[in-house]
Parts: C-alpha cells; sequence; structure tokens
C-alpha cells in the first residue's frame, strides 16, 4: 500500500496536470472560430394585436418603405392610388360602403402600435411622388421620400411634421446612370450622421448608388456594381447558369450603413448582396438563393443591433421569408416567415426595420398591403 506522502505527492501533480489541461482546452477554444449557439441567433414571434386599428376609418395601401427613428418610433409610406375600389369604398361618390378611407400617404408608430402622426401627399411648392416607395428619417429630425413611378426621379425631404424642406432631383424624366443632377427612380435612402451624407440606391430606372450632402444637397460622388461606373445598355435577363452579372440589375432596392464604414447593397434581381466602402471601393458579395427567377431574392436589409453588428437580416419578397445572415461571411444561420396571409406570413414582403430591442417590423406590397411586427425571442443582443 502506497505511504500517505506517496498519495498526497499524486493528488498535487493529478492537479497540476487537469490544471494544465484546463488551461489548453481554454486557448484551443479561445483560437478556433466562435460558433453562434441556438441562443445567440436571432428569432422571433409575430405579434399579430401590432399596429392597432387606424383611426378615421383609414386602410393602407401597398407599404413602400418602414424605418425605425432614433427615438424607436416606426416610420411607414404606403400608396393610397393602390387601394382597389371595394377598399376605400366610404370615399367614393356616392360611397360604396361603410368602409374604409385611404389613411394619409406617411405615418409614424410608437412601438405598441399606436399612431402618432400622419401626413403627405400633394402640397404647396413641390411636386408629391407618383407611387410612393422608400422613407428615411435623420436624427437632425428630417423626413426622406422617394417614389418609383415613370418620373419619380426625385428624393424630397420634409420636416417630422410633414412641412416640405427641399428635394434632390425632379419628378421629370431620368438623365441616365452617370447624370448628377437628376435621379432615376429612386427605392431607398440611409444616412452617414457623422458625414452628413445621404445614401440613394438608385434604383428602378439607375444602375447605382448615389452620395450628396445631406444639407446642401450638393453632388458628392457615385457607383455601380463592383465600384465600377454604371452603364444603362440592356441587359439579358437574369440566368442563375450565366456569368454574374457586371452591372446592377433594377432595381437597386436597398442601401445600408453599418458602423464600421461598410455599405451593404441590395441588387434584387441578380439575389445578391454587394459591399463596399463609402468611397465606393468593392470589398465583397454574398448570393442567396441563386435559381429565384420573377423578383430576385434580395429586396431589403437591416442591420442587427447588437455591439457589433453581427447580423443583416435580408427580406425576400419572392421567396417571401426573411434570412438571418452572418455579416462577416454571408452564411444563412436562420430564417422566418413563409408565403401567406396568416400573421407571420408574408405576401411580398417589400421592406424591413429593426429598433434597438431586437424587435422587426415588416412591409408588404402588391396585396399584402399590410405592416407586421415580430418580437425578439432570443438572446441575441448580447
Amino acid at each position: 500500500m502506497a505511504s500517505w506522502h506517496d498519495r498526497a505527492g499524486f493528488l498535487r501533480a493529478l492537479a497540476k496536470v487537469s490544471q494544465a489541461l484546463a488551461i489548453l482546452i481554454a486557448a484551443i477554444a479561445f483560437a478556433l472560430p466562435r460558433v453562434a449557439t441556438a441562443g445567440d441567433v436571432p428569432t422571433f414571434a409575430v405579434d399579430p394585436s401590432w399596429p392597432k386599428p387606424l383611426p378615421n376609418n383609414w386602410i393602407l395601401g401597398q407599404v413602400g418603405g418602414i424605418t425605425v427613428d432614433w427615438q424607436g418610433h416606426i416610420w411607414v409610406i404606403h400608396r393610397p392610388r393602390s387601394l382597389t375600389d371595394d377598399e376605400k369604398g366610404a370615399s367614393l361618390n356616392p360611397p360604396r360602403s361603410k368602409c374604409c378611407v385611404s389613411a394619409p400617404p406617411v405615418l409614424e408608430f410608437d412601438s405598441d402600435g399606436n399612431l402618432l402622426r400622419s401626413w403627405g401627399g400633394p402640397g404647396q411648392g413641390y411636386e408629391w411622388v407618383g407611387r410612393e416607395h422608400g422613407i428615411e428619417v435623420d436624427e437632425r429630425g428630417f423626413v426622406w421620400v422617394g417614389g418609383n413611378a415613370d418620373n419619380d426621379n426625385a428624393i424630397l425631404k420634409f420636416s417630422l411634421d410633414g412641412k416640405f424642406v427641399a428635394q434632390i432631383g425632379k419628378i421629370a424624366p431620368s438623365l441616365g446612370s452617370n447624370d448628377t443632377t437628376q435621379l432615376g427612380k429612386p427605392a431607398e435612402t440611409a444616412i452617414d450622421k457623422d458625414a452628413n451624407e445621404i445614401y440613394v440606391a438608385d434604383g428602378y430606372g439607375n444602375r447605382r448608388v448615389i452620395v450628396f450632402d445631406a444639407t446642401t444637397l450638393a453632388y458628392k460622388r457615385h457607383w455601380g456594381a463592383y465600384g465600377n461606373k454604371p452603364d444603362d445598355s440592356k441587359q439579358v435577363p437574369y440566368d442563375p447558369k450565366a456569368p454574374v452579372a457586371q452591372q446592377f440589375g433594377n432595381p437597386v432596392h436597398c442601401v445600408k450603413l453599418a458602423n464600421d464604414g461598410l455599405v451593404y447593397v441590395c441588387d434584387r434581381i441578380n439575389n445578391r448582396i454587394q459591399v463596399f466602402r463609402k468611397d465606393g471601393t468593392f470589398v465583397k458579395e454574398f448570393f442567396f438563393e441563386k435559381n429565384t427567377l420573377g423578383n430576385g431574392a434580395v429586396w431589403d436589409i437591416a442591420i442587427w443591433p447588437d455591439p457589433k453588428q453581427t447580423y443583416l437580416l435580408s427580406a425576400d419578397g419572392e421567396n417571401n421569408e426573411i434570412r438571418v445572415i452572418k455579416r462577416d461571411d454571408g452564411s444563412v444561420v436562420g430564417s422566418f416567415g413563409h408565403n401567406g396571409r396568416n400573421a407571420g406570413q408574408f405576401h411580398w414582403v417589400h421592406a424591413m426595420a429593426i429598433d434597438a430591442r431586437g424587435n422587426v417590423y415588416t412591409a408588404e406590397v402588391d396585396t399584402g398591403k399590410r405592416i407586421q411586427k415580430f418580437k425578439l425571442t432570443s438572446d441575441a443582443l448580447k
């Protein structure tokens, strides 16, 4: 039988080996790439009671844009002219039915779904767009809206209460993707607060991102796919078996800015997100559902609000789902939604936004004509 001293020495040696092994395992774990656990990945559940019923017998048409402002308020822009006669029956002369009347084009909600203010449409000193598309609200207290009808080649700037301030471009024919004074049916905008610049995904007519000073509205720069000069030559229809397109397709449907200076652009019909630096230098691209035809698989992007902005969420209005994507490598780690009209399903999910609490807000066009809220259900805001 071993002596007490031998046993004690053995135990001390064993403890040292165990400690060294634990340190080695920790070092290896630290060196390996971190794999997201189930609790890290954003997951969601629809809030079927959001928003609360609109006042004044109002109804929404196709919702062309949605965004969340610095206060956590949700702004939408919808298309009153997309309502059918049976939907707007109370506004006909004579009235066809008890319901309904179109809501004003621009509406602001709080996170509980209460309507806070509404405005928009034709007014003194400016021309309203022909088909509402895209809305952004900056921290200086301005609302930027656009449109994608044939001559909607401008971005309009308003105060929070709907007073017209200024505009970029005109409600007039486009002058092409390399003109610096006129837009081409712009789809969406994004504000760089620090540089005081506005980025425009331009758009349904043009094939570029273009940047202006957000105060003077002076032109700054523009670029096309891969950071090259945009070209308006006729393109062949998208073919997943063909070489990748060297130009953006129409529409260039979204632009988003991350805190690290990367610019994310939706090339919707080509089923890809292209990533740039703020000067237009191409960085990388991600493809999704490459076999998708029709209206394409990349309609909008929202950046996850954790400190590292770990994920992108991307709305796909052709497949009617929202993908959760790792921002660093473009890998898909989750998704939610399905084609349909029940709560939590989508028909042409067109735009989306995320608040600081990780709640997702979506907007639908075509016959979807609604907004929805999805509450965060996982521990993904570390």
